[in-house]
């Protein structure tokens, strides 16, 4: 039997709070392999813009790089890809790590989200693509006001996410994210910083992603390699205002402070997600230091 049975750590957290370092040293430790749980970081050739932190992993990992940004990447295919990772993790006798900061992409696998079995609709696509966020919101709370009452903010805003759900209510009127039977015992630990502390995080990596790392580089690449701008546009944040200030919408010191304004709004976005999920019933461990974290992980897998 494998040692570690049905048991996984799930790491959370907004970005810029250490998730992937503190993931790491708990799977040096407990003998662990890491999987993402970042809808950005499946996307080959995304590494800086969505802090992959590659040169960090001293451990093996699984569902970064598996995609191309070219083509789309949803839910279902990352709860399926994540539950055969974990799968082999475990047969191996190994402790699987998940870990990121996509909270539906963490809930669709901690909780086993039924997803909807509904096919593309490219006509219908086509025609709720020149709706707005806000008028594809009011037309999904007129449809189904339950899961509308569901989203957050950042969903609300999310134009690509609003036009799945109508399209799945399209074939099927009864649909509702539907939780499953959970298929793993799971420890949640969530790394959470004071507002002060957590906005000279994001503020300090960003600077450091557009001097040391070279993210506007990345973006170039990108573009050179048939991204269209509208597409990078779509993947949000760095990939969003980068581009505007490529495309010359935006003076360099303006990108810098919107962008930045933006990434901490992005993290306290996350934050109220995870706290919905707690009001949900989720047992979320804050730890403040990586030794607490440690300890956590010890007393679960007794």
């Amino acid at each position: 039997m494998p040692k570690y049975n049905n048991k996984i750590i799930a790491i959370l957290g907004p970005t810029a709070s250490g998730k992937t370092r503190l993931a790491v040293e708990l799977a040096e430790k407990f003998n662990g392999e890491i999987v993402s749980a970042d809808s950005r970081q499946v996307y080959r050739g995304m590494d800086i813009g969505t802090g992959k932190d590659l040169d960090e992993y001293t451990v093996p990992y699984h569902l970064i790089d598996v995609a191309s940004p070219k083509i789309s990447f949803d839910l279902a295919k990352y709860q399926k890809m994540a539950f055969r990772a974990i799968g082999d993790i475990l047969k191996r006798g190994k402790l699987p790590i998940l870990a990121g900061g996509s909270g539906l992409y963490l809930q669709a696998v901690v909780d086993n989200y039924k997803l909807s079995e509904a096919k593309k609709d490219l006509a219908l696509r086509k025609k709720l693509e020149k709706l707005s966020a806000v008028e594809l919101f009011l037309k999904l709370k007129s449809l189904a006001p339950k899961i509308a009452a569901k989203l957050n903010q950042s969903d609300k805003n999310n134009k690509r996410r609003l036009i799945r759900y109508l399209e799945i209510l399209s074939q099927d009127e009864n649909f509702k994210n539907r939780k499953g039977r959970r298929k793993y015992e799971t420890l949640l630990i969530g790394v959470k910083f004071n507002k002060n502390i957590l906005q000279q995080r994001i503020f300090k990596r960003l600077l450091e992603r557009l001097k040391e790392q070279n993210m506007i580089g990345e973006i170039e690449n990108l573009r050179s390699n048939g991204l269209s701008w509208k597409k990078l546009e779509n993947f949000g944040l760095e990939y969003r205002f980068i581009g505007w200030y490529l495309q010359g919408k935006l003076p360099y010191d303006e990108m810098v402070k919107k962008l930045n304004i933006a990434i901490y709004q992005f993290a306290k976005r996350q934050l109220t997600w995870f706290k919905r999920w707690e009001k949900q019933g989720a047992k979320i461990n804050w730890v403040k230091d990586n030794k607490k974290a440690e300890k956590l992980v010890k007393e679960f897998l007794k």
